[in-house]
């Protein structure tokens, strides 16, 4: 018979409300424990032997690592006798005094009676497996807190093949090393078109097409990115006015009502994310900016980014403006870290409109779940009666190593498809309307319409194009082209 253990256990025996667990622990007929893509298979005689709650956690911190989200609601149903019970019998039992440690902090009570407690510090996230930030030493129970954030507020991301991979290529440094070998006009024209289309794209995740006034908006508030500001609410409110052009969007702080998402459906189906309760939002803004401000020094910059970009999204504290403004403080953050030269940009949401399924999948990892702890029922219209299932630690506590990974991915792909690829396209535009512009008097405008068109079409331009410029353009022009395109690739 399957018995399942640690988190899964607590949170069935429990009834938490919590998010499924993507590979649940349950016995099987194996020799060792044994991670699968859906399940951690668990032999027999390593599985814990009762059904006792507190038992398991010591099961799931060995064996699964760090569920913040369901290790807060558990240890609120752990008696603190049966705490202490277990510390008397292994004062320097490593499970056992993380799990103290936390006990402490999400009952916000403290343990009396205790014996001395010993053994060496150990850290609450394992560096092997998880990315972490920096260490803070509770002395008493000898744990260092070295998650990303605070207790308060903190994410996971997991040190993936997949995660790793993309650590390893160093992205912002080959961003620099690329960008370094070219010369003052061709960074200048680079970062205009970086400026211009990440812009575009990032409108155009919203299926908005902007106007020349909020295109150059968007445009100003980009290049903000760059200026030293700590990031607080009146700033946040300054640049959701900024990237709003409708004055009833413009907000006057963060959000004092109930919002949601919806799609196509109708009623109750239609509500697609539910973010949390308005109330939340200042603790939740207060927290993730406090990470914000800190964490592209500490951590990756790219990873921060990615956490502080989805993050914000998820809460949502705004009534309109949030998704403009998540992918806004991706640059931020980036450029907060230093290791972006001055006015550098990687022109993320271009490469994330060309994935924006995947942009999508990336959301919903976080968006389907949360919204699976509300009763939503349609009252009429556009009413509709909400009732959150959970508590705050949803909204605290999730595992984000899919929104980094996407994100990392995604900045790879904008300097490697996106900066270099544009870059390359307009030295050869420039290569090929000089050799042209030598030979022949022809006017620049129509010059530069059929040195484009030769590009876009792979080196030839087309019958039409000849027919279209056949009165104003000398004949031999247009085989010169082509044969400066030969030429180029040749050589």
């Amino acid at each position: 018979m399957v018995r399942f253990l640690g988190y899964a256990h607590l949170q069935a025996s429990l009834q938490l409300s919590v998010f499924e667990l993507h590979r649940p622990a349950r016995t099987a007929s194996v020799t060792r424990v044994t991670p699968m893509s859906d399940a951690l298979l668990v032999p027999a005689h390593v599985a814990p032997a009762t059904d006792n709650p507190l038992d398991h956690i010591l099961f799931a911190l060995k064996h699964e690592g760090v569920n913040l989200q369901i290790l807060a609601q558990a240890l609120r149903k752990i008696s603190s006798a049966s705490i202490i019970a277990v510390i008397n019998t292994a004062p320097s039992g490593v499970y056992i005094r993380i799990a103290g440690f936390l006990w402490e902090y999400f009952n916000a009570q403290v343990l009396e009676g205790l014996p001395t407690i010993t053994g060496p510090t150990v850290n609450l996230f394992d560096p092997k497996k998880y990315v972490t930030g920096p260490a803070s030493r509770n002395a008493k129970w000898r744990v260092n807190f070295n998650g990303l954030g605070s207790l308060n507020f903190c994410v996971v991301v997991e040190r993936t093949p997949a995660l790793e991979a993309l650590l390893a290529t160093n992205i912002l440094a080959s961003a620099e090393a690329f960008l370094s070998q070219l010369d003052t006009a061709a960074v200048d024209r680079a970062m205009s078109w970086a400026y211009l289309h990440e812009t575009e794209n990032s409108f155009a995740i919203e299926r908005e097409k902007p106007s020349a006034n909020k295109a150059e908006a968007f445009v100003d508030l980009l290049r903000q990115a760059h200026q030293i500001h700590l990031l607080d609410e009146a700033y946040l409110v300054e640049l959701q006015n900024l990237s709003i052009t409708n004055l009833l969007d413009k907000a006057v702080g963060y959000r004092h009502q109930q919002n949601w998402l919806r799609g196509p459906l109708r009623g109750a189906a239609g509500i697609t994310y539910v973010p949390p309760p308005p109330e939340w939002v200042a603790t939740l803004m207060t927290e993730l900016l406090f990470f914000a401000n800190t964490a592209s020094k500490q951590i990756d910059p790219l990873v921060a980014a990615a956490i502080v970009s989805f993050a914000f999204v998820f809460i949502h504290p705004f009534m309109d403006g949030n998704g403009r403004l998540s992918r806004f403080l991706f640059h931020h953050v980036l450029c907060q870290s230093g290791k972006l030269s001055n006015g550098l940009l990687l022109p993320i949401s271009v490469a994330m409109k060309r994935n924006e399924s995947a942009y999508l999948k990336t959301l919903q990892s976080f968006s389907l779940a949360a919204r699976k702890q509300w009763d939503v029922r349609w009252i009429g219209d556009d009413e509709y009666d909400l009732r959150f299932l959970s508590d705050d630690g949803v909204y605290r506590y999730w595992d984000a190593t899919r929104c980094v990974e996407f994100s990392l991915q995604m900045a790879k792909q904008a300097l490697e498809q996106d900066l270099k690829a544009e870059t390359e396209f307009l030295a050869k535009f420039d290569r090929i309307y000089k050799v042209v512009d030598e030979r022949f008097d022809v006017r620049g405008k129509d010059l530069t319409t059929l040195v484009l068109a030769c590009l876009q079409n792979d080196g030839k331009l087309s019958v039409h194009r000849r027919k279209q410029f056949s009165a104003t353009v000398p004949s031999g022009v247009f085989d010169a082209i082509d044969e400066a395109w030969i030429e180029l690739h040749v050589s």
